[in-house]
């Protein structure tokens, strides 16, 4: 990134707004990173085929972005609120028998985990940017790609990981 940065906050929400970025006009596409992060991007001449990869990209990378917000809010909320959220059946909750313990065991969890999750999407904001410049601007490293693919398919299998867990 060459400009001034935009923080770890508009980091996170380029992020989000990558999967609605997806389906948006090659302008807007390239304003957004200008406006928010004040990142310059440029691009001449691009193609529909280069435009599509990047929907493509971009999209993936906002719906694993979407999911690790939702499962950062999920763990915050089931974790500090534990007693309004449980079932009531503490002697087989982590942290139990009391509810104390459990309690207390699930908080740390959210706590621990809100973070980290929170990274993650920052650093899929600032590879959203670099996916940008790379398809779009022909201006950045080759690696974005296969990286936005991996990281892509493994937010599905995390997905999907947790689906059958519920």
């Amino acid at each position: 990134m060459t400009g001034r940065g935009g923080g770890i906050g508009r980091t996170i929400a380029y992020g989000l707004l990558a999967l609605p970025l997806a389906l948006a006009p090659v302008r807007t596409r390239l304003r957004v990173p200008r406006r928010l992060l004040h990142e310059p991007v440029s691009a001449h001449g691009v193609s529909a085929v280069r435009c599509v990869f990047h929907s493509v990209l971009s999209a993936g990378v906002g719906i694993v972005a979407w999911f690790l917000i939702m499962l950062t809010a999920l763990g915050l909320v089931r974790g500090l609120a534990y007693p309004l959220v449980a079932a009531g059946d503490y002697e087989t909750s982590w942290g139990g028998p009391t509810l104390a313990g459990a309690w207390l065991v699930h908080a740390a969890v959210g706590l621990v985990i809100a973070p980290v999750f929170l990274g993650i999407v920052t650093l899929l904001g600032r590879l959203q940017l670099r996916s940008t410049r790379t398809v779009l601007g022909r201006a950045g490293s080759w690696w974005v790609i296969p990286a936005a693919v991996v990281l892509t398919v493994a937010g599905a299998l995390f997905f999907a990981a947790w689906v059958r867990q519920i």
